[in-house]
C-alpha cells in the first residue's frame, strides 16, 4: 500500500467512524444522513489535520530536539 493509499485508508475510516459517533448520539440522524461520505471525509482530513497542527506547536513548545526525525517532519 502506497503512503498515498494508506493515507485515504486512514482518512475513509474515520470518516465512517465519525458518521457512527454522530449517529450514536441521538437527534442527528437526519442532518447526519444528509451527509455524503466525501462530506465525511473532509470531517475527518479536518480533524487529523488539526491534530498535527496542535502536537507540532506542542512539540515546539516542549523544545523538542532538532535531530529527531518524528520532529523534524512535524515542524519542517
Amino acid at each position: 500500500m502506497t503512503p498515498d493509499e494508506w493515507q485515504a485508508h486512514v482518512t475513509r475510516e474515520a470518516a465512517l467512524e465519525i458518521g457512527r459517533w454522530l449517529e450514536a448520539r441521538g437527534r442527528l440522524h437526519a442532518p447526519i444522513a444528509s451527509l455524503s461520505l466525501g462530506d465525511l471525509e473532509a470531517m475527518a482530513s479536518n480533524a487529523i489535520s488539526r491534530w498535527i497542527v496542535l502536537q507540532s506547536e506542542k512539540l515546539q513548545r516542549a523544545g523538542w530536539p532538532h535531530e529527531d526525525p518524528i520532529g523534524s517532519f512535524l515542524l519542517g
